[in-house]
Parts: structure tokens; C-alpha cells; sequence
């Protein structure tokens, strides 16, 4: 037998079927979880539900129904403070499995950042179970790359930014069919002109650095903005902070 359910930001919800306990808690609006609990598998790939770990097909679309390849999505268990990690394949499909008794924090991941969505916590019932689960999530088109730095008036890239930059050539690794422009952007301080020629010169590092790191240059553009798109006050030292920033932009 198949339950479906629909779950919406901060609804808790409890089931118990076929020995089976999976609670759900959503954290976020942009996510749909439709559950299904069986007690034969169901898209299996070559795994097997056993007493310790339980058995989760994860599909993953947009809000619109259509499939996502390619998305890499994180579990990481509460209590173990271990990551799992899935990739949708064409059809947008992954198995994994996962140790019961423990609450997993679900995360997608993207062009230099991850975003949490939702906890799922797994009972530690006798016998074995499998949960079939569909995330349907909008894709953000822009990511601000966090913790890139550049040395002051230069645009040499700091040793902390690489650590950074690596998670990203890992992502475009990846989702190998992606287009990405690095966006350069400064504060307000200093010569216009010259500040357009800085965040130009800053986006040309970051992408000299991922293709050193084996992405292809004919996937990458570099694009420097200046101080023409501020996303906070340059009066202020933290908005200035805030518009000194480097992007990845989703091209196609």
C-alpha cells in the first residue's frame, strides 16, 4: 500500500506503518515531501533496506513537476554528524541509504552554497523499511560565493578563498552542463572607472583558479559590475562589506 502526503513550512507529521516510523518537519515553503512507505522495494538501485538502515528513493523536480538531473543533495545525521551525499541521475532519481535512529538535516547544494530544507528523523524500529520521497525546490539563478577575498585594491586571490572556490569546481564537476558567469562587484569607495576594472580583473582570477582546477574555460565567463549593483547602503562599513562580493550566475 502507497501513502502520499503533502507537507507544508513547520506542519510536523507522524506515521506509523508497517513497522515503519517516519516523521517529517518541514522548515522551509519552497519544499514538497510526498512520503511513501512500502514494504517491498520500490526504484531500488542494487540496495537493500536492512535492521539498521533504512532505504530512501529520493526524486527530485522543480515546482513545476519536472525533473532535475544532476542535483546533489546532503543528509546529514544530528547525532552521528555524518553527511550522505546523492546525485539525481537523468530521471532525476537516487537511492540512499541511511542509518535509523537519527534525524538528518536534508540540504541541496549549489554553486557555492548549501541551503537547508527540511529535517527527516528515522525511528529504530524492529524489521526494515524504505520511504520513497520527491523534493521539488525552486533553483536559485545567482549564488554569492561566501568567503572568496581578494587582497585589498588587488585582484589576488587570499589562500582562505580557495577552500571555497574547490566546493564550487566540485558542484560544476558535477552538473557538467552548466554555464557560469563570475560576477565581480566593489563598494562605492575610490574611482568608478577604476572599480569597474577591479571587479573585472577579480572575476578573471576566479575563473583563471577553476579552470587550473579542470573546468572549461568555453564554461565560464568573467564579468566585472563595479559599484553599479549594490545590495546594501555604502554609507555603511557592513553594506560596503556586503557589495564587495564575488557571484556565480547560472547561464543555461
Amino acid at each position: 500500500m502507497l501513502v502520499s502526503v503533502t507537507l507544508d513550512s513547520y506542519l510536523y507529521y507522524e506515521r506509523n506503518y508497517l513497522n515503519a516510523k517516519l516523521r517529517l518537519m518541514i522548515k522551509n515553503l519552497m519544499l514538497i515531501l510526498t512520503i511513501a512507505l512500502s514494504s517491498t522495494q520500490i526504484f531500488a538501485q542494487n540496495l537493500e533496506a536492512n535492521e539498521e538502515n533504512a532505504l530512501i528513493h529520493v526524486l527530485v523536480t522543480d515546482m513545476e513537476d519536472k525533473i532535475r538531473k544532476n542535483d546533489i543533495i546532503h543528509f546529514t545525521g544530528l547525532n552521528s554528524k555524518k553527511t550522505f551525499q546523492g546525485v539525481s541521475n537523468k530521471e532525476g532519481r537516487f537511492d540512499i541509504l541511511l542509518p535509523e535512529g537519527d534525524i538528518y538535516d536534508i540540504k541541496i547544494i549549489g554553486l557555492g552554497e548549501e541551503k537547508e530544507y527540511n529535517q527527516l528523523e528515522l525511528g529504530n524500529e524492529e524489521g526494515t523499511y524504505e520511504a520513497e520521497i520527491t523534493i521539488g525546490y525552486e533553483p536559485a539563478s545567482t549564488f554569492t560565493l561566501d568567503d572568496v577575498h581578494f587582497d585589498v585594491n588587488l585582484a589576488t586571490l587570499r589562500p582562505a578563498s580557495y577552500k571555497a572556490l574547490d566546493n564550487l569546481v566540485s558542484v560544476l564537476k558535477i552538473k557538467d552542463d552548466l554555464r557560469v558567469e563570475i560576477a565581480g562587484h566593489t563598494d562605492s569607495d575610490g574611482d568608478e572607472k577604476a572599480n569597474l576594472l577591479l571587479s573585472q580583473a577579480r572575476a578573471e582570477s576566479v575563473v583563471k583558479y577553476l579552470v587550473s582546477k579542470g573546468i572549461a574555460a568555453s564554461r565560464l565567463i568573467a564579468k566585472g559590475y563595479g559599484e553599479s549593483e549594490p545590495v546594501e547602503d555604502n554609507s555603511t562599513a557592513s553594506g560596503k562589506q556586503k557589495n564587495r562580493r564575488t557571484e556565480a550566475r547560472i547561464l543555461e
